[in-house]
């Protein structure tokens, strides 16, 4: 082979050259075949075999001839780890990842300082650190290194959006000289301040700036938002993003948050939402589901429904009493809470639900539906200025569940 193809790749390759390359690696490289491959892709080839292999040939007397399963040694799994990283983008490293949890049962692997160290971290991986803390002492708090950095990072990531989409309206009717960057009102600036136009560098240099003011909201006239999540086990990735979103709701002036998490149990994680981690490390995936008791939990703590918004995150298959969670919730709205459900806050596809649950909360005038974390900003902004829910996440192309045609009577 030549010095071309020992580098960071195959070098060159002709049209069919190309092709049985590509088929040498989907389909596994042996010594007999591997002639069209440079030692990169040898590299490649042995990393996917030994989690898409079919496991078959692991002959003790031929090493070269093993095939499938990452073994239990932890530093040849974080040497895998860094050999998928090389070569694929962190999309498709997460993927991999999810792949090797579910056909290996890498779960056990959380649990060695040095996977850890080479994992990609995202926020399934958050999910399986959180529900594995309780028996990982020796790696805890590198996990809890792991969960703060990628929890910063999608802070970082979210908390602009949703601070700019909650905040309080513009009062466009009164105006400030001292208005705050994106508040600037450009065409009454610029028409107060021609007189300072700069001939020779042909712009205006503004003296004095107009803008709108904002409306001040007095503690007793704020919204609340309680945020109610379920969090079983499907429901982990959910989790963490809606307990990120509470956080960074609860930063802004312009809004009262509460963080309610429920199983068959109720975790009020409100007073520890100045902390992300602390909140995530209060959270008990897993466990059977009573939603029924959890909305009664908030319910009880709702002391002006019409200043209220119940933002309940459950794929609504309920262990508890279903007749009287209809009740409870046709209750709320009727009070003026505002409701919505959502089957799930992720941004990995459709979600399992409940479907004569979710057909029956439909038949209430709640609107269900799913949402991915880069929309959810705007739609708790819509919530907060009781737009039409339905009619927004329409606008979102976004399909909500219809109501069941015969779904069960909330008075019953």
């Amino acid at each position: 082979m030549d010095d071309e193809g020992e580098m960071n790749g195959p070098g060159p390759l002709t049209a069919d050259a190309g092709g049985e390359r590509r088929w040498r690696l989907a389909i596994g490289a042996d010594d007999k075949t591997s002639a069209a491959l440079s030692s990169d892709d040898k590299r490649l080839s042995a990393a996917l075999d030994a989690l898409y292999g079919d496991g078959a040939s692991t002959a003790a007397s031929d090493p070269r001839k093993r095939r499938g399963g990452l073994g239990r040694s932890a530093p040849r799994v974080a040497q895998w780890m860094g050999d998928i990283r090389s070569f694929f983008p962190a999309q498709v490293v997460q993927i991999v990842q999810k792949d090797a949890f579910e056909r290996l049962d890498l779960k056990q692997m959380l649990m060695e300082p040095e996977f850890l160290k080479a994992i990609e971290a995202d926020v399934n991986l958050v999910a399986d650190l959180i529900s594995l803390r309780s028996v990982m002492p020796k790696t805890k708090d590198i996990a809890r290194t792991i969960i703060a950095d990628i929890v910063a990072k999608l802070m970082q990531k979210l908390e602009q959006k949703t601070a700019e989409a909650i905040r309080g309206a513009l009062d466009r009717s009164k105006r400030t000289n001292r208005p705050r960057a994106r508040d600037i009102d450009w065409q009454r600036t610029i028409s107060a301040n021609l007189r300072h136009y700069q001939p020779e560098h042909k712009t205006i240099v503004p003296e004095k700036l107009v803008g709108f003011m904002r409306k001040q909201r007095r503690l007793v006239d704020l919204d609340e938002v309680v945020l109610c999540v379920d969090q079983s086990g499907s429901m982990a990735s959910s989790v963490v993003y809606a307990s990120i979103f509470a956080a960074v709701m609860a930063s802004l002036p312009v809004v009262r948050t509460k963080l309610v998490c429920f199983d068959t149990a109720i975790v009020d994680l409100t007073e520890e939402l100045s902390d992300p981690v602390e909140v995530l490390f209060g959270v008990q995936l897993g466990g059977g589901t009573d939603i029924n008791q959890a909305v009664a939990y908030c319910a009880d703590r709702i002391e002006r429904p019409t200043k209220s918004h119940l933002v309940l995150i459950t794929d609504l298959y309920e262990g508890g009493n279903g007749q009287e969670l209809l009740r409870r919730l046709a209750a709320l709205v009727r009070s003026g809470v505002n409701v919505v459900v959502l089957l799930a806050l992720t941004d990995q596809g459709r979600p399992g639900y409940d479907p004569a649950m979710a057909g029956s909360v439909a038949a209430l005038g709640i609107p269900v539906f799913a949402c991915t974390p880069d929309l959810f900003p705007d739609m708790m902004a819509a919530a907060l200025r009781r737009e039409d829910i339905g009619a927004w996440a329409a606008g979102a192309d976004i399909k909500l569940v219809r109501a069941e045609a015969e779904a069960p009577r909330a008075n019953e």
